[in-house]
């Protein structure tokens, strides 16, 4: 069969069939232990009971009536994560790209509510927040704005984990309304900013009037051992993205705002056809539940630091590892040489995994993990590694 897809992927020599928690099985019956939960999506894992009866019973009652009547099972969803989260209001769309875009606008609409005429949003270096015009142009990865020129303005970009430098931009930009960072940067390598940073960059929102916005496309849903990333620092963010676990593979995203940020939409300012129908939200709703009700972001907490010890201890002399990052079960091994092809090493081993920024091995393991599936993972990967570095020391 031809190939009519547009060449937007370049995808591994793999097709999957089935899949059931933590494993998937191939066209030809091969099965692999997968780290990488679809970047994020799977956290519940793969084919999991509540998140499919929940799917099945919704499609056979509702899937789609528009955002122009009321959606009994939108409300339900809202009001369930505005509460964990502390928020007040919720927007739902059908990406983390989508609900950043949302954020963003937002951002500006409350600019020029107060009376700022080009409303500039502060955001990072090595950050990711999707591939629309205005995300890429928020995202601070070259690679993926370079061709899609003239790039959206209106942002201000500094490193990452750097206070100093958003409090310069404080004192030389009066047009700065908003700050948009990733509590933990997923695609930038998995960086994980020093623990003054988000209570920082609150503190400076407030002595300002600006929006602090945090995207939790990748972070949020258990991801790095409590429901939210930022309730780790103790603060409450002004807006806040959520996609990719929120669905559990379910296209389903969120943007949620309190205070000022809470009252900027009105009807007509943004919109969406598909988001937030009876579908997605039904499962999103079987996602929240099995979370909260297994304690699975408590337990991503306790494996996660267990393997990131172990990740640690096996990898330590490594003569190719420059340091190992982790928060929940999110990890980054960065190596000292771009590693890409250690992706199709870990495939012929039976093992999904990721390398970002070139040098960076990114585990992203469902949070339904046990502790078995879990040492097999550090296991693989340290194999891996260690098989790397000594064909790169054969051949030197």
């Amino acid at each position: 069969m031809s190939n009519k897809l547009m060449d937007t992927y370049t995808s591994l020599p793999v097709s999957f069939e089935r899949g059931e928690g933590a494993w998937l099985w191939d066209t030809d019956g091969n099965r692999y232990l997968d780290a990488l939960s679809g970047v994020a999506v799977c956290n519940l894992g793969h084919a999991h009971p509540a998140v499919s009866k929940a799917l099945c019973e919704q499609a056979g009652k509702l899937l789609h009536t528009s955002n122009v009547y009321n959606i009994p099972l939108q409300q339900e969803l809202a009001e369930v994560l505005t509460r964990l989260a502390g928020m007040e209001k919720a927007f739902f769309c059908n990406s983390g790209a989508e609900a950043n875009e949302a954020a963003i606008k937002l951002a500006r609409l409350y600019g020029h509510q107060n009376g700022i005429k080009n409303p500039t949003i502060v955001v990072t270096s090595g950050s990711f927040h999707g591939r629309t015009m205005a995300t890429l142009s928020a995202t601070g990865n070259r690679k993926i704005q370079a061709g899609f020129e003239p790039l959206v303005r209106g942002f201000a970009r500094v490193e990452y984990s750097d206070l100093d430098a958003m409090q310069n931009v404080a004192k030389n930009d009066p047009d700065v309304v908003a700050v948009l960072v990733e509590p933990v940067q997923g695609e930038g390598g998995v960086r994980i900013p020093d623990d003054s940073y988000l209570p920082g960059l609150r503190t400076l929102c407030d002595e300002q009037g600006w929006l602090l916005m945090l995207d939790e496309v990748q972070t949020g849903m258990g991801r790095t051992g409590r429901m939210f990333a930022f309730q780790h620092s103790d603060i409450t963010p002004d807006v806040m993205t959520l996609a990719k676990g929120l669905g559990n593979g379910v296209p389903v995203g969120a943007c949620l705002a309190r205070g000022a940020a809470a009252g900027v939409f009105q009807p007509g300012n943004h919109a969406t056809t598909f988001g937030g129908n009876p579908l997605v939200c039904s499962a999103a709703l079987a996602v929240i539940q099995t979370l909260e009700q297994q304690k699975l972001p408590a337990q991503a907490a306790i494996l996660g630091t267990r393997m990131l010890e172990k990740f640690r201890d096996t990898l330590s002399e490594s003569a190719c590892v420059k340091t190992i990052r982790g928060k929940g079960m999110m990890f980054g091994i960065e190596l000292d040489r771009p590693c890409g092809e250690l992706v199709t090493r870990a495939l012929d081993a039976g093992l999904l995994i990721n390398v970002t920024a070139t040098n960076v091995i990114r585990l992203l393991p469902p949070l339904i993990l046990n502790d078995k599936e879990a040492d097999e993972i550090v296991d693989r990967v340290c194999i891996l590694v260690n098989e790397f570095a000594a064909m790169d020391a054969a051949a030197a």
